[in-house]
């Protein structure tokens, strides 16, 4: 065990952890036919509003439940906080793009992205590909 350890240390770069719950205004995820892509989208928020953030999100998350695109979204608990993730499912990267442009002709999406965007420090996005054995397809 101890060889192994030392073996697994030289390939590890970095590692992070954090304990995430999830919104309670969002569903749970569910598993999902396939196939589709997963975004993974990640806001570092300035201390201190997260209340904010989920109220918001609270009332946009209806502007994006037509296509069931919505999978879930978690908040940190320990580790880096003030940290939220979205997962989005999509059939492909086309139809992410057309989902999310629909979004933006919908009246009261973008008011909840103007009060949403002042609350963030950094964002990320992430496609991601599901294994075989996910129960996300």
């Amino acid at each position: 065990y101890l060889e192994f350890r030392k073996e697994r240390s030289r390939m590890l770069l970095s590692r992070r952890n954090q304990l995430l719950l999830e919104f309670s205004f969002w569903n749970e995820p569910q598993p999902r036919q396939g196939p589709n892509i997963y975004e993974l989208r990640t806001y570092k928020l300035k201390p201190g509003t997260m209340i904010e953030w989920g109220n918001n999100w609270a009332r946009a998350i209806k502007y994006r439940q037509e296509n069931q695109e919505a999978v879930g979204g978690f908040f940190s608990q320990i580790g880096e906080l003030y940290v939220v993730h979205h997962l989005w499912a999509y059939k492909d990267l086309q139809s992410r793009e057309e989902t999310r442009n629909a979004a933006w002709r919908k009246r009261g999406w973008d008011e909840n992205v103007y009060y949403t965007v002042p609350l963030i420090r950094t964002m990320e996005s992430r496609i991601m590909i599901p294994l075989k054995i996910s129960p996300l397809q």
